[in-house]
């Protein structure tokens, strides 16, 4: 018995820790000197605090900010034993709703969101939201449509705001993977540091 039962738990403990240690930390290593601010999770500071991560979506309310798309995540309810209730942007809890294309509930959500968006057509990622419930960015047509409420809101002329959202929209990876997108945080910060 302790013949097999010794090297399979050497095996275990081995690789344990070279796939849940040592892996890792080199991974780590590696990404903090090739690049430091992704490896370091490409978080944005101001005044010395970190006020968010250009790679986690955040809830920004108000008019004078973009909004990203909506967020799917949640977390346990306190009030409700085995019950969640919604938590926007909530990291800890990446996932999507699960709620399927005949869902009543998802249907009805994106109904309300078309009709607080405005006027027909709204893009796609102005309603629904990511499959991971974080996503930063926002499409170009998204960003187009808030653009009225946003200069409304801040007092600015539309194209100065426009020029901002011209200025924050990232381009397809090398060229030709993924689509142009705005990332939200980028752009509202833009926008706070104009005077």
């Amino acid at each position: 018995m302790n013949t097999l039962l010794r090297p399979a738990v050497t095996m275990v403990v081995a690789l344990t820790a070279i796939t849940g240690l040592a892996m890792p930390l080199a991974m780590t290593g590696i990404a903090q000197l090739a690049f430091p601010s992704q490896g370091s999770g490409s978080l944005i500071e101001r005044d010395g605090k970190v006020i968010g991560s250009t790679l986690i979506g955040q809830a920004f309310a108000g008019e004078r900010y973009f909004h990203g798309r909506p967020s799917a995540t949640t977390e346990a309810d306190s009030e409700n034993e085995g019950k969640t209730r919604a938590a926007p942007y909530n990291a800890a809890a990446s996932a999507a709703s699960q709620q399927g294309p005949t869902s009543k509930s998802l249907l009805a959500s994106v109904r309300e969101r078309v009709e607080a968006n405005g006027p027909a057509p709204v893009p796609a990622d102005a309603v629904t939201a990511s499959g991971s419930g974080l996503d930063p960015h926002i499409s170009p047509a998204n960003a187009a449509q808030q653009v009225a409420r946003v200069a409304a809101a801040r007092g600015l002329p539309a194209e100065r705001v426009q020029a901002a959202v011209a200025a924050n929209t990232e381009g397809r990876e090398l060229g030709l993977l993924g689509e142009p997108r705005v990332n939200v945080l980028r752009l509202n910060l833009a926008l706070d540091a104009l005077r």
